[in-house]
C-alpha cells in the first residue's frame, strides 16, 4: 500500500505514508535509544521541508482552480452542501468569530488511520481518502489531496467543493489560497488538537504575511457541533499485552533506555502522543483504530516514573498487572492537559517532538512554564537545550525540541520482531497462493465476481491462518480503470466486475499477532496488450533494481528512489507516489522515520533492521493501473571491498509470492 508523503510517513496535516531462515529468540540488554543518536542539524534541516501541500504557484497573479463539478461531465448541478452551510453559520457565533475553518484528516495523535468518530474531514466533505485537508470560508469550500486520490476526489466531492490537486503545476497551498481569498484582518480558525505544533506554527507564519490571524478554538470542534448525535461513539475496545516472544524486549528495558536519553538531553520528562510509539514502548496492543493494533492513549515518561493516560474501561486485569510490573501508573485519558499544566508549573523540562505533539499540548505547556520562569527570574522558551548555541549560561527550565527517540528505536527491528515478520509472511503467502488459485479458476470458469467479492474472499483465506487479527489497510481491488485510482476502495453496489480482458490490481495486507504484511500484485487473466506489457515490464525492472540495490551505510532513502523510476523515465513515464515506506513489526503498516521517496526532505538513512516497502507503479487515468509491492528488510551485505572502511547495505525479501510472468515475458 502506498504511504502518505513523508515527514516521517505521517499523514497530511495540510501537506501538499527474507529468506526462510529463522532467527532465534533474542532479548536485547543493550541501550536502544542513546545508541542511535540523531544529528540535530539533519533533524533541523528536515523540519524546513514544508508541512503543507507544497508545490508553490509558478505563474504570476492569482491562481484559480476549477470546482470538481467542472471536471466531471454529465453530472447534474447540486444544491449547496447542507453540512457546509451549517458549519458557516457557526462562524459568527460569540466566542468564535472566524472567516475560515480548516479541517485536517488527523486525530489528536496525528494518526493516518483514525477511528470513525474522528473522521471529521470525511464527514464534512464526503471525500473518504486517508489524506487531505478541507478549508471552508464564508463563500467557498476547497479540498486538497495528493496524486493518489485525484480520481477518487473527483468522484466523491459535490459541486460545492473545489478540488485542489496538490503537487500539480499552478495549484496554491492552503495558506496561499487563504491569503488570496480572505481580506486582510481575516481570522482563520482551527481545532489545535488536530494540528502538530509545527504545522500550526507554519500556518500562522504563512497567513500572517497577509495580516490574517490564526485562532485556536480549544473548547469545541465546529464539525462535531453539526455532527451531533449521529457522530459515532469513541472506541472502547480492550487492550492486550504484546507477548515477549514477539516483542523481543521487555518494557523495563525500553523505559530504562529512554530515561537515559532524558538525562542526556537535560529533560525531566517526555510526552509521547503517537499511538504506535505508546504501543511499542509499553508492549501493548489495541483495536481502537481500523487496521492498526493501537489504542488511544498518551504517555508521559519521567526520570523516576511513567503515566499512561487512557480510558480505564479498556484496561484488563492482565494489562493492569503488566503496567504495574513496569511501574507505569494509569490516569484518565482526558486528564492529559491537566498533567501537562502541573509539570509546567513545577518548571519541568518536557521533551516535545513538535512535529507530532499537537499544538494544544505544546501551548498548554508553554503558558504555565512562562509563568514559572517569570516567578523564578528565568526565561522559558521552546528550544533544543542540548545543542543550544548560547553562552553556556543556564536560562532556567525550557522545553526540549527534538524528534522523539522512540521513532528510530522502533524502526530498528530486533531479532524477535524480524522472526515474527518472517513467520507471518510465510503464512500470508500460503493464504495468497490459495486465493489466487481460486480466483484464476473462477475467472476461467466465467464466474462473475465483483471487486468486493474478490477482496472478501481474500479476507476469508487470510482469516483462517494462525494469528490473523485484521487487514492492515482497506484492500485495493481494482479492475481496469479502477486500478488507476491509486488508493481505490471498491464498495458493494457501485464497484466493477472483474474483467478478464483488463489488468487487475490487488493491493492488500494483513495484521497478524506476530507481524504485518503489505503486498501488491497486478495480473491479467487474458491477453494483455503490448502497451500493458511494456508498462508492466518497466515497473518490474524498477522493482528489481531497487530489490537488488547495494548502497553505503548512511544512505537516505531518497537516493534510492530513482532506481525504481529509471526504466519508466526512459520513455517519459512516472508515478505520483513514493516508492517505499517504513513498516512496523506487528504495528502500523506505515511508520517512520525512513522512507524511499523522491521527496528529498527526509534525510533519515536506511539502517540494518529497518523494514521498507518496494512498490513502484504506473497509472494511466481511466485505463489501467500497475503496481508491484514487496516488503524488504535492510541488512548488511558482505561486499568484497569496503571503500572508506564503511559497511554496505542491501535488502532481503520478506514477501514470499511470485509475480505473473506473462505480463513481462515479451520484453525481458
Amino acid at each position: 500500500m502506498q504511504s502518505v508523503p513523508s515527514q516521517a510517513i505521517r499523514p497530511l496535516s495540510l501537506n501538499a505514508s527474507l529468506s526462510s531462515s529463522r532467527l532465534p529468540f533474542f532479548s536485547f540488554s543493550l541501550p536502544i535509544f542513546h545508541k542511535f543518536k540523531i544529528n540535530p542539524s539533519i533533524y533541523n534541516k528536515s523540519q524546513k521541508v514544508p508541512l503543507f501541500l507544497t508545490l508553490r504557484c509558478c505563474s504570476s497573479g492569482s491562481v484559480t482552480a476549477k470546482p470538481s463539478s467542472e471536471l466531471r461531465r454529465n453530472r447534474d448541478v447540486q444544491e449547496p452542501d447542507e453540512k457546509v452551510v451549517a458549519l458557516r453559520r457557526l462562524f459568527s457565533k460569540p466566542g468564535i468569530g472566524i472567516d475560515a475553518y480548516i479541517i485536517p484528516s488527523q486525530d489528536a495523535h496525528q494518526s493516518e488511520f483514525i477511528a470513525e468518530c474522528y473522521m471529521r474531514r470525511a464527514y464534512i466533505s464526503g471525500f473518504t481518502g486517508s489524506a487531505g485537508t478541507a478549508v471552508v470560508t464564508k463563500d467557498k469550500a476547497a479540498l486538497w489531496t495528493d496524486g493518489r486520490y485525484f480520481l477518487q476526489a473527483e468522484k466523491q466531492l459535490s459541486s460545492s467543493w473545489i478540488l485542489m490537486r496538490a503537487g500539480s503545476l499552478g495549484v496554491p497551498t492552503t495558506s496561499e489560497w487563504l491569503n488570496d481569498v480572505l481580506s486582510p484582518g481575516g481570522r482563520v480558525g482551527i481545532y489545535p488538537f488536530l494540528f502538530s505544533h509545527d504545522a500550526a506554527k507554519e500556518l500562522k507564519e504563512a497567513i500572517s504575511k497577509k495580516n490574517l490571524e490564526l485562532v485556536f478554538l480549544y473548547d469545541l470542534n465546529l464539525v462535531d457541533e453539526i455532527w451531533k448525535e449521529s457522530r459515532p461513539k469513541p472506541p472502547n475496545n480492550p487492550i492486550r499485552v504484546h507477548d515477549m516472544k514477539y516483542a523481543g524486549l521487555d518494557v523495563a528495558s525500553k523505559l530504562s533506555s529512554l530515561r537515559a536519553e532524558l538525562v542526556g538531553t537535560g529533560a525531566s520528562a517526555i510526552v509521547i502522543s503517537m499511538l504506535d510509539e505508546v504501543a511499542w514502548l509499553l508492549n501493548l496492543r489495541g483495536s481502537d483504530v481500523p487496521h492498526s493494533p493501537v489504542m488511544y492513549a498518551y504517555l508521559i515518561v519521567e526520570v523516576d516514573g511513567a503515566k499512561l493516560f487512557v480510558d480505564n474501561s479498556k484496561v484488563t486485569k492482565e494489562v493492569m498487572d503488566h503496567l504495574k510490573n513496569a511501574s507505569v501508573e494509569l490516569r484518565p485519558y482526558d486528564s492529559t492537559l491537566s498533567e501537562i499544566k502541573r509539570l509546567a508549573a513545577q518548571g519541568a523540562q518536557l521533551w516535545l517532538d513538535t512535529s507530532s505533539v499537537n499544538a494544544a499540548i505544546v501551548e498548554t505547556y508553554k503558558s504555565p512554564l512562562d509563568k514559572y520562569c517569570s516567578n523564578h527570574g528565568s526565561k522559558g522558551k521552546i528550544k533544543n537545550k542540548r545543542y543550544d548555541e548560547s553562552n553556556g549560561l543556564s536560562e532556567g527550565p525550557s522545553g526540549v525540541y527534538m524528534r522523539s527517540p522512540i521513532s528510530l528505536a522502533k524502526a530498528l527491528k530486533n531479532p524477535a520482531e524480524l522472526e515474527g515478520m518472517q513467520n507471518c509472511h510465510l503464512r500470508d503467502a500460503a493464504a495468497l497462493a490459495q486465493f489466487w488459485c481460486w480466483l484464476e479458476e473462477e475467472i476461467h470458469n466465467n464466474v462473475e465476481l465483483t471487486e468486493v467479492d474478490v477482496a472478501d474472499k481474500l479476507l476469508e483465506f487470510r482469516a483462517k491462518k494462525e494469528g490473523f487479527l485484521d487487514t492492515s489497510f482497506d484492500t485495493i481491488s481494482g479492475s481496469g480503470a479502477n486500478g488507476a485510482i491509486i488508493h481505490y476502495r471498491a464498495e458493494r453496489g457501485s464497484c466493477s466486475v472483474v474483467d478478464p480482458n483488463k489488468l487487475f490490481l490487488l493491493d492488500s495486507g494483513a495484521q497478524y499477532i506476530d507481524g504485518i504484511t503489505d503486498i501488491t500484485r497486478t495480473v491479467h487473466f487474458g491477453e494483455p496488450t503490448a502497451r500493458e506489457k511494456e508498462c508492466f515490464t518497466r515497473v518490474l525492472k524498477g522493482h528489481i533494481a531497487l530489490d537488488q540495490a547495494v548502497f553505503p551505510e548512511n544512505t537516505p532513502g531518497f537516493v534510492l528512489d530513482a532506481f525504481a523510476r529509471s526504466s519508466l523515465w526512459k520513455i517519459g513515464l512516472d508515478y505520483r507516489h513514493g516508492t517505499g515506506h517504513g513498516v512496523g513489526a506487528a504495528l502500523n503498516v506505515h511508520e517512520g522515520p525512513q522512507s524511499i521517496s523522491y521527496r528529498y526532505g527526509n534525510t533519515t538513512p536506511l539502517q540494518k533492521g529497518m523494514i521498507v516497502s518496494n512498490e513502484p507503479g504506473y497509472y494511466e487515468d481511466h485505463a489501467f493501473g500497475i503496481r508491484i509491492a514487496n516488503l524488504l528488510h535492510v541488512q548488511e551485505i558482505n561486499t568484497p571491498n569496503r571503500y572508506g572502511g564503511i559497511e554496505y547495505l542491501g535488502f532481503e525479501k520478506l514477501t514470499f509470492f511470485p509475480i505473473q510472468e506473462k505480463l513481462s515475458q515479451h520484453f525481458l
